[in-house]
């Protein structure tokens, strides 16, 4: 299974995430911040980083964007999980490299799904 890193600022929603991936049998690596996600992206190189994006600090917009351009980490696929549910917030997320978007409150079956498409399995 995939070693998958939460980059999110509320205790509940991570909670929430973690409960599906673990269920699902994913190891899950936590970063409460923008700030403390990057570096911990470097070190620890998941398969995979589901990012929020308000958040104080550097905002996952910004923490997408840093990552996606780092050739230290650019291969490693993120996937934002926003409360955020314009088009426009969409089209942002992607621009920045993410690779996925999903509004929360996320569903497990949608989560999951996008996760096995993007590891290729």
């Amino acid at each position: 299974m995939a070693r998958v890193m939460i980059v999110d600022d509320s205790p509940t929603d991570a909670l929430n995430l973690k409960k599906i991936l673990r269920k699902a049998g994913h190891e899950v690596i936590e970063a409460s911040s923008g700030n403390d996600a990057i570096p911990k992206v470097r070190s620890e190189q998941p398969d995979c980083v589901f990012m929020d994006v308000v958040m104080p600090g550097i905002n996952g917009f910004q923490a997408t964007r840093t990552l996606s351009r780092d050739p230290a980490t650019a291969k490693i696929p993120i996937i934002v999980c926003s409360s955020k549910d314009q088009e426009t917030d969409r089209v942002w997320a992607l621009r920045q490299g993410a690779r996925e978007y999903l509004v929360k409150p996320v569903k497990e079956s949608e989560l999951l799904a996008k996760l096995r498409n993007i590891l290729g399995g």
